[in-house]
């Protein structure tokens, strides 16, 4: 069955759009899935353990998110840099557009500058700023990016930040990663589950709305991501692998060669994983549950089957699960 846009639209009430996380962040509900039986079970994150495989190595994504989003002007100005070409010379997006037109100098706060040298057509503007990114002038104007369903909430900074987050370079969370504490972790390890770290900085092109009917005109954005020799030798001598989010999918299926071996390797990735794909390297997922239309639900729908995927969407709605970034969780088996 060929797939379009459509196909992966449902209605989720507002209501169930989580504005900030479980606390403990570990005691988030758990919707569990066994793909071989089609058995849903309802369940908390903390109990994790009881439902993973004793032989599973989890793989999570390292990444660390940046405050890349700069407001100035009470927020009537706004910079979320999506590329930083030196210092001072940034790509991002902007707004209000209309103020940013190329060749003009706009006064961001009180002794900071943007010159605009470059409007790309999809509206991403080439920065020169008059004082350098990490300038201690900046600091006061930078925020977390939070996505654009959640409020604003910088006390939510560490929040939107997994415990094991070490390389900064992210646009946004690994969000499934968000649940993990470092006593669950310690507890998983005790059971048995082993542990290994990929690094792939999340990149706004991940997130960005489909906006072709025909999948197969859809462009995924590339991500950077990075293999070392330590987490190769974990995962081509795991029995089993758990991928914590589809940012550590897209490592594993992108990075994994024809005998089914990890080499250690830094690249990009513009893998797109829909209905259909055949998964190399992916035993389980822990994952959120995803907007509407989006990469990451069809992702998600190629690992489980679509209908299935519809039917624990319909169960998570009914049952009062909490989507997205800070929702809730599910790990299907």
């Amino acid at each position: 069955m060929k797939f379009t846009l459509s196909d992966f639209d449902y209605e989720l009430p507002e209501k169930l759009i989580a504005q900030s996380p479980a606390s403990p962040r570990d005691h988030a509900r758990l919707l569990v899935y066994d793909r071989s039986s089609g058995k849903i079970t309802d369940d908390l994150f903390y109990n994790l353990g009881n439902h993973l495989p004793k032989n599973t190595t989890l793989v999570v994504n390292n990444s660390k998110v940046e405050k890349c989003r700069l407001l100035f002007d009470e927020g009537k100005k706004e910079l979320f840099v999506t590329s930083v070409r030196n210092n001072n010379t940034i790509e991002a997006l902007v707004r209000p557009g209309k103020k940013f037109k190329k060749g003009k100098e706009i006064e961001l706060a009180e002794g900071v500058t943007a010159e605009v040298t470059n409007i790309t057509e999809d509206g991403l503007r080439t920065l020169i700023l008059s004082c350098d990114l990490d300038s201690a002038k900046l600091e006061p104007y930078k925020y977390t990016p939070f996505p654009p369903y959640i409020e604003q909430d910088e006390s939510l900074a560490d929040e939107y930040q997994t415990v094991y987050a070490k390389d900064l370079g992210s646009k946004a969370a690994p969000t499934a990663g968000l649940h993990f504490t470092d006593s669950l972790l310690q507890k998983l390890e005790q059971k048995g589950v082993q542990k290994t770290e990929v690094t792939l900085h999340v990149g706004l092109g991940t997130f960005a709305p489909v906006k072709t009917e025909n999948l197969d005109e859809h462009n995924m954005h590339s991500e950077w991501y990075q293999l070392n020799s330590k987490t190769c030798d974990a995962l081509n001598s795991a029995e089993h692998k758990t991928a914590v989010g589809t940012t550590s999918v897209r490592v594993l299926e992108s990075a994994v060669d024809g005998d089914g071996l990890f080499s250690p390797e830094s690249r990009d990735t513009d893998i797109f994983i829909t209905p259909g794909y055949k998964f190399k390297a992916t035993d389980s997922l822990i994952t959120n549950f995803h907007l509407p239309k989006s990469t990451l639900l069809m992702l998600v729908a190629a690992f489980m089957g679509f209908e299935e995927m519809k039917r624990l969407y319909e169960h998570a709605i009914k049952e009062e699960y909490r989507f997205y970034s800070f929702g809730d969780a599910m790990l299907i088996l």
